[in-house]
């Protein structure tokens, strides 16, 4: 049997001053008004399988309001396993640990993925680039170890050069080798999320298509280098990127700022030959985002072998009945799911006769 999360436990975790509750290895559906901890759950999930939150909270924040130390733990089981993760909270910092031992938040990579969609993603078609390439190096660093080092590792030698460029010493010289620095990791990042984006792409043209009926919708990778980087060679990027840095050093002067690479990077989508950003409905663009969130289970299941845990925090109410329709087809797939809700209502009699409903009292 696939790894599935059997139960999670909080203790003075957000609105909790002590919580847990079974999970289904199927569907579990968290029901209740606003503002009752449905939400706080799935953040809670979402941090013992990636060590991470949607939210970024600071540590603080995650505990109960008057409490000093709290955690969330849960219990992960398949295939013979027995995986206890925590996440403990206390003096302004987070602490996690696996079966009992201390561990990094980066060594929950590989143990179960899953992804997340709530209603902030529906702003992904629509919204500004930094939510397009968040949401894809998020992924990427979940699905991969050496794709978060990476990812960090060149968001650290942007932060240096920029924090060169706003010197007095910000000459040629100097900054060619900042150019190096950033040029090297801006070719190790973007031959990470090519290689990435090339597997969700074809995944999610698929699930579109299928979701519109027919309908064809793409995404482009646009990148700030100046012409297309798909297919390039590490050896390339790096060229293209050197060549980027020196044309733009003189803007990047006045601006004090790195204005090339991946983080000024984006991605288009498309309906049809046309850019869905400013031409597709509300329904096509929230087509494009389910499309594009069932991609990435599907790729996850390519890259680990299994399906993800999903968590679908509150989206039911944001789809129209067609698309909500889709979505339950999905989780029928066979793979573990959490979602919360307000109203049961959404959900056909017979799969809440196979779910697990947990009601929150507030």
């Amino acid at each position: 049997m696939a790894l599935r999360v059997s139960s999670i436990s909080l203790v003075n975790f957000r609105s909790f001053e002590s919580f847990g509750v079974m999970l289904d290895p199927g569907l579990t559906v968290l029901v209740g008004g606003n503002a009752v901890g449905k939400t706080n759950t799935v953040e809670a999930l979402q941090l013992i399988t990636t060590g991470r939150s949607f939210r970024r909270p600071r540590p603080q924040e995650l505990l109960r309001e008057g409490a000093s130390e709290g955690r969330a733990e849960g219990r992960i089981e398949g295939d013979g396993r027995v995986i206890d993760v925590e996440c403990e909270i206390f003096q302004g910092k987070r602490r996690f640990r696996r079966n009992g031992k201390t561990c990094q938040a980066s060594d929950l990579i590989g143990t179960l993925m899953s992804v997340l969609f709530c209603p902030d993603d529906l702003t992904l078609a629509k919204g500004s680039a930094s939510w397009r390439r968040q949401e894809i190096d998020t992924f990427g660093a979940q699905a991969s170890l050496g794709y978060d080092k990476v990812t960090r590792a060149y968001a650290k030698a942007v932060e240096q050069r920029n924090s060169f460029l706003k010197g007095e010493w910000a000459d040629d010289v100097f900054l060619e080798a900042w150019d190096e620095t950033v040029a090297l990791g801006a070719a190790t990042l973007l031959s990470h999320r090519m290689a990435l984006f090339s597997r969700i792409e074809a995944r999610f043209s698929e699930i579109y298509r299928e979701l519109s009926g027919g309908e064809r919708a793409s995404a482009t990778y646009v990148a700030s280098l100046g012409e297309d980087v798909m297919g390039k060679t590490k050896a390339e990027l790096q060229g293209l990127m050197l060549s980027a840095l020196a044309r733009a050093r003189e803007d990047d002067l006045r601006r004090q700022m790195t204005t090339v690479g991946p983080h000024r990077d984006d991605i288009e989508f498309s309906i049809e030959g046309r850019p869905a950003r400013t031409y597709g409905s509300q329904g096509q663009q929230r087509s494009i985002v389910l499309a594009w969130k069932m991609a990435e289970v599907m790729v996850s299941k390519d890259i680990v072998g299994e399906l993800p845990l999903l968590l679908l925090d509150d989206v039911m109410s944001e789809l129209d009945a067609e698309r909500r329709q889709a979505m339950i087809a999905f989780v029928e797939a066979g793979m573990q799911t959490v979602v919360t809700t307000t109203n049961l209502g959404y959900f056909p009699d017979e799969l809440l006769s196979r779910a697990k409903v947990v009601r929150y009292d507030g």
